[in-house]
């Protein structure tokens, strides 16, 4: 078994994730569709207090570039469909390639859904009415599907019942979204969407399970079992079964990491096989979103950075200690602290919020950091800066900006 240290471990997670490969030109449309294959998934949350989460991880890896050319690759409907939204992870952009691999749970997801007092069971006529509504009406959005709403439930999220067909639907693999306008999705039966050929194959679930999962290890670097499965949101025990299949065909290596334990024993980690760790960490200064692979599984960024991460949107304002959405500061190999930025548009004012950092950060993270924020703001098209009084880097900020 390899042996790797914490350093080689993370250079080998960040190499793998595209960070320090930014194009020297300009970013053209073939290098985000790049990015997003390498990634596997691109996450997707509405919160648009500086960008949305789905931008972010585009500019981490490749620096400035225009999100015109992503909103043509993702949300145009009338562009070809090179990707296509589902349930991997969350609610995630995938290449449309990948659509057979996914295929398997949707027919599970069609099984569940079709059982006797299921949501879906006891509202059919409304599913199929709205399936039958885009077939033969085209193409729609939610609020076009709904129409005018006379009640309001009072639900955090208050779906109506039209939503909830919607996502089951969704989740079903019967119809997806062929593009987005104002961020709500176009709802379209999938053979609008998946070219034949891709909506045809098929791919049994075990092959596709280990694909992924295969997947999930490539995108990974290094990562233990449940990062693996964490990745495209399987189980433990169908990744551990996957997992033990490709070892067996020598596709997957275990590897140890220093450092990597649970309760006083050691974890074992998975790489893909001849995989190397960098020589060195390129100089990866940037700011990652909540929903970036690196920082979204919690325990993960814990156990490889030692980020302790949390999102502070649902707690009281009071009792925030970072700020409302903080983004993680990634300086070379280090998650060097967090920031929370708005983008003020009508003024074209870039707000830092809060800048806190951790204990352990690089000595000239300061001029690094005010850079990150320079780039975060021209990118953005916005025209100056303002520093609050929240945290320790905010003020360092304020004393380089």
């Amino acid at each position: 078994m390899m042996n790797l240290s914490a350093a080689e471990a993370r250079r080998i997670a960040l190499a793998a994730q595209g960070f320090g490969s930014a194009p020297r030109g300009r970013v053209t449309e073939q290098h985000l569709i790049d990015a997003i294959a390498n990634l596997g998934v691109l996450q997707i949350d509405s919160v648009n207090v500086f960008e949305r989460s789905h931008y972010l991880p585009l500019f981490s890896r490749l620096g400035t570039y225009d999100t015109a050319l992503l909103d043509h690759i993702l949300l145009d409907p009338h562009a070809p469909a090179t990707h296509v939204e589902y349930w991997a992870h969350v609610a995630a952009f995938i290449p449309v390639e990948s659509w057979p691999l996914w295929q398997w749970k949707m027919q599970e997801a069609r099984e569940r859904h079709a059982r006797p007092g299921s949501w879906l069971a006891e509202h059919r006529k409304l599913a199929d009415d709205l399936l039958a509504r885009l077939h033969n009406e085209g193409h729609a959005t939610f609020s076009q599907l709904e129409g005018k709403r006379e009640q309001r439930r009072g639900s955090w999220w208050d779906w109506s019942d039209v939503k909830v067909a919607l996502e089951y639907l969704f989740e079903c693999g019967l119809i997806t979204a062929i593009g987005r306008t104002n961020f709500q999705r176009i709802y379209a039966p999938v053979a609008d969407v998946i070219p034949p050929d891709l909506l045809g194959a098929v791919v049994p679930k075990k092959d596709a399970r280990c694909a992924l999962v295969r997947d999930a290890v490539r995108a990974l670097g290094v990562g233990t079992l449940h990062d693996i499965a964490d990745y495209y949101r399987f189980k433990t025990a169908p990744t551990a079964v996957a997992l033990a299949e490709l070892v067996d065909e020598g596709d997957i290596v275990p590897v140890s990491v220093a450092g990597w334990e649970r309760g006083g024993k050691p974890i074992a980690g998975f790489m893909v096989k001849d995989t190397t760790a960098p020589a060195r960490t390129p100089r990866t200064d940037s700011i990652l979103t909540p929903f970036d692979p690196i920082t979204w599984n919690r325990e993960r960024a814990s156990r490889m950075f030692g980020f302790d991460y949390k999102i502070e949107i649902y707690t009281p304002a009071a009792k925030r200690v970072y700020g409302y959405y903080s983004l993680s500061i990634l300086l070379g190999d280090s998650l060097a602290g967090r920031i929370d930025l708005k983008a003020d548009r009508k003024t074209k004012t870039l707000v830092v919020k809060s800048a806190h950092w951790e204990s352990k950060r690089p000595s000239d993270s300061v001029e690094r950091l005010a850079g990150i924020v320079k780039k975060a703001a021209a990118w953005r098209g916005l025209d100056s800066i303002v520093v609050d009084d929240w945290g320790d880097a905010a003020a360092d900020l304020k004393r380089v900006l």
